[in-house]
């Protein structure tokens, strides 16, 4: 009974409800109020005109009762399309502020709904427009110092303004590291609009993740010592095999390897963590480096973003700041999280990753070459 009830009152909350309401309402207030002007202008007027006079004041009271009753509505409809005229002027962070139940209530909801997805798809455009103006910006700042250099020294060359043997050795070995340099800023910019494009395929394979990771780091202890950096292995012997794209996976591990390297406090060293669980492997990065502002740690992962200079590696040239921007990206194609804890110049980059094929939870651009 109290469902059946309920039931009746969801269904008057609607315009024709409402309106048929009304009209009802409206013909009895007209109908009581014609017994009593009946009555009381039949003692005043000659009983002939009764019936015409009663039938203007019955349509007459029936036209103001029923504006009366309805006005709320109209009101919310006046509101309605002045609220429609608005947003169409490009004013899309208005919303119609109309509190109803009925079909004109849902209209106004779905029109509020529409216009926030609108005004959150303009901001995502204006962020996407903004970020290829940084991007193209970000790009010509990074390469004109090096390109500049090495017109610098191709010019002496070129003219033959050099004193002796060694001295054009260095300039054509300064010239090809300036080149190598400017490759290198070029491939990471190149791999990093690439994981950006949502049909990009990773080439997955199973891989043995210890043994991908033991052959990184002996290629990789040649530099470190170079620049006084120890390494050391914390990656056991037990086999963890993963689904996993080689190529890219292998670049991640890369930029977390050069970012450590580059920002290490010298002499020092570089650890690197490899465990595991039932359900997912992870892969610590830890090295010890002149401590962050919040602020800092915040933007590490922004593209473009680098710390300032003179907390690098003077031996290291500097990249375009997205080493760990592309390295986050390909952690994050493979259904994993790389994270950062951070804490008086003791820095972790975690990377978790899960064992499941991904294969089918990832994209179906996504190629798997078993």
């Amino acid at each position: 009974m109290k469902r059946k009830l309920s039931n009746l009152i969801k269904r008057k909350k609607s315009i024709r409800a409402d309106m048929l309401w009304n009209f009802g309402l409206s013909l009895l207030i007209s109908f009581v109020f014609l017994i009593f002007f009946s009555r009381l202008i039949s003692q005043f007027v000659n009983y002939s005109y009764v019936p015409y006079l009663n039938s203007a004041v019955y349509v007459l009271v029936f036209i103001l009762s029923f504006f009366m009753l309805t006005r709320n509505f109209i009101k919310d409809l006046i509101l309605l399309e002045k609220g429609l005229k608005i947003i169409s002027e490009g004013h899309i962070d208005y919303r119609v502020r109309i509190h109803r139940e009925d079909e004109l209530g849902k209209v106004a909801l779905g029109i509020n709904v529409m216009t926030e997805k609108l005004e959150k798809q303009m901001l995502k455009e204006r962020a996407l427009e903004k970020s290829k103006i940084n991007l193209i910006t970000g790009v010509s700042h990074d390469l004109r110092t090096p390109l500049t250099s090495l017109i610098g020294y191709l010019d002496l060359l070129r003219t033959n303004t050099f004193q002796n043997q060694a001295e054009y050795e260095r300039f054509v070995h300064n010239s090809y590291n300036k080149a190598i340099h400017l490759k290198k800023m070029l491939d990471d910019l190149f791999e990093y609009t690439r994981l950006s494009n949502s049909n990009i395929q990773l080439s997955l394979n199973m891989v043995d993740i210890h043994q991908l990771l033991d052959q990184m780091l002996f290629e990789f202890e040649p530099l470190a010592q170079e620049n006084s950096i120890q390494v050391v292995k914390r990656i056991g012997h037990t086999p963890v095999i993963s689904l996993i794209d080689s190529g890219k996976f292998a670049r991640a591990i890369d930029n977390l390897l050069m970012n450590a390297l580059k920002y290490s406090v010298k002499p020092g060293w570089i650890s690197v963590l490899l465990r595991s669980d039932e359900l997912r492997y992870y892969i610590e990065v830890e090295n010890q480096g002149q401590p962050l502002s919040q602020e800092q740690e915040l933007k590490l992962f922004e593209r473009f973003y680098k710390v300032d200079f003179s907390r690098s590696s003077e031996g290291i040239q500097s990249g375009a700041g997205l080493g760990l921007s592309i390295a986050r990206n390909i952690i994050e194609m493979h259904g994993g999280t790389l994270k950062l804890t951070h804490t008086d110049g003791t820095f972790i980059f975690t990377i978790s990753l899960p064992y499941s094929d991904i294969s089918n939870s990832l994209s179906p651009t996504i190629s798997n070459n078993n």
